[in-house]
């Protein structure tokens, strides 16, 4: 991984009128205290939101920013909750969408076994499943996976942190693709 693509290295590469996205970039992708968050959850958080952008730029600049401090068991559970959370969030979506309490009532019978050992704490898988489900617009699932971080014991603002970096990243994803890049 080259490490000179990051974050800074991603903010220069925005467009003029994603200047928000800029600034909001170098305020999200940090330690946050009020958050309750360790340094290595929003960086997993990025990664796994990173991934979900399905940006090839973003997860480039996240990695780059993330591989000095994240564990390679982080960096793992982050494309676990990319990959489980893709097929996830489009079944529980659509049997939501359906309208259909008995489709509701049926059993997935879909293997999901990595969010029983995600290789890290339940919390930590539980957050990088909220931004990745956050991404990709289930309202079921981030139902649930915020209703279980904070049953973990982390408060309302780490819940409204992980929303604000999957934005973020999103909106620089979205950046690059409109820029043409």
């Amino acid at each position: 991984m080259d490490s000179a693509v990051n974050i800074e290295t991603l903010k220069e590469r925005l467009p003029d009128y994603a200047r928000d996205i800029k600034l909001n970039l170098s305020a999200v992708i940090k330690h946050d205290e009020a958050s309750g968050l360790s340094l290595n959850q929003v960086l997993g958080i990025a990664l796994a939101s990173a991934y979900a952008t399905r940006s090839p730029d973003v997860v480039k600049a996240v990695l780059g920013e993330a591989q000095a401090t994240l564990t390679p068991e982080e960096s793992n559970a982050a494309r676990a909750a990319a990959t489980i959370m893709a097929m996830n969030n489009i079944y529980y979506r659509s049997t939501y969408m359906a309208q259909d309490e008995e489709i509701g009532q049926m059993p997935a019978r879909l293997r999901m076994n990595v969010i029983g050992s995600p290789g890290v704490d339940k919390a930590t898988f539980e957050l990088y499943s909220l931004a990745v489900s956050s991404i990709n617009g289930c309202s079921a699932c981030i139902v649930s996976h915020s209703a279980a971080v904070q049953q973990h014991g982390l408060p309302k603002a780490a819940v409204q942190h992980v929303f604000k970096i999957a934005a973020v990243l999103n909106a620089a994803a979205q950046a690059l693709f409109i820029q043409g890049e």
